[in-house]
């Protein structure tokens, strides 16, 4: 895949950065993601038993729960990644009814270990196929696939490195073009299952600045955290364990803070810290 030079280099002066509504979604009423007695069996058990969420759109809800409560299946399953019993909805529609096309530029994905086949890729190659959803059978990359791709490369600082094979980057970097490949398709939603692995601590706030530009701009973003501190500036949490939904709430309510407790066995403790939220372990508390 050869993109011109100019093309991917060009910035117009029309904002084409931002997530692209869907046709007929009404952001204020409609929930984004929505899922009703939602089953999901994995190697022959069930890890999802008949679970309801709903989730607003126009907003950041970061998933948490300890190892194995089922958050990753979760996602996977609202993404329509896996096989799962019950309804899901996306901004309102069955997404079976969008078809391929459709659902690609509905719902944009960043999952865990997603290099796979694409090491011999150039990372500009690999962001490119964000657009997928957007070109024509065998059609050539538009002159607004390359600004897309070219304004997913600068926002998350892997431009530089674009005619690198993926193989060849460090983890972090790999992230970081997984990252523009999921911004590149300009998706009013966006799942990503533990975005911030093997990102450092200024690559992480930046990502922060990401899902924030993102939400600004009208789109609706779901994460898988592990990083407990990061998930609390979220605008909402959903706490699950053993599959099924044990709180919802918004990161700043002081019940939510109580619930994420509990859900950890009283092993961390919600403090705040400046205008924000901390989780830090109990032992530590003890300590101080």
């Amino acid at each position: 895949m050869n993109l011109p030079e100019d093309a991917v280099m060009r910035e117009r002066a029309e904002d084409r950065s931002g997530p692209r509504a869907a046709p007929g979604a009404d952001a204020a009423r409609t929930p984004a993601l929505e899922a009703r007695a939602l089953h999901v069996t994995r190697s022959s058990r069930t890890v999802i038993p008949a679970l309801d969420l709903s989730l607003p759109a126009g907003q950041w809800t970061a998933v948490a729960g300890p190892n194995g409560a089922g958050k990753t299946s979760l996602l996977l399953a609202l993404a329509g990644l896996i096989p799962a019993r019950g309804e899901v909805r996306w901004l309102g529609q069955d997404p079976r009814a969008l078809g391929a096309r459709g659902r690609g530029r509905t719902l944009a994905w960043m999952g865990q270990g997603e290099e796979g086949d694409a090491a011999d890729l150039r990372a500009l190659d690999v962001v490119m196929l964000g657009r997928l959803p957007h070109q024509g059978w065998l059609a050539a990359p538009s002159a607004q696939d390359a600004q897309a791709v070219g304004s997913a490369m600068r926002r998350t600082g892997c431009w530089d490195w674009r005619q690198r094979p993926l193989g060849q980057l460090s983890g972090g970097e790999r992230q970081r073009v997984l990252l523009a490949r999921a911004l590149a398709v300009q998706a009013p939603l966006l799942l990503m299952d533990e975005p911030l692995a093997h990102l450092d601590p200024p690559h992480q706030a930046d990502w922060l600045e990401l899902v924030r530009e993102h939400v600004r701009a009208g789109g609706t973003v779901v994460t898988v955290l592990h990083e407990l501190n990061m998930a609390l500036q979220a605008d909402a949490l959903v706490l699950i364990d053993q599959g099924r939904l044990l709180h919802q709430g918004a990161s700043a309510d002081p019940a939510t803070h109580r619930a994420l407790e509990s859900v950890f066995s009283h092993r961390v403790a919600v403090h705040r810290v400046g205008e924000g939220w901390v989780a830090l372990p109990a032992a530590a508390q003890r300590a101080r």
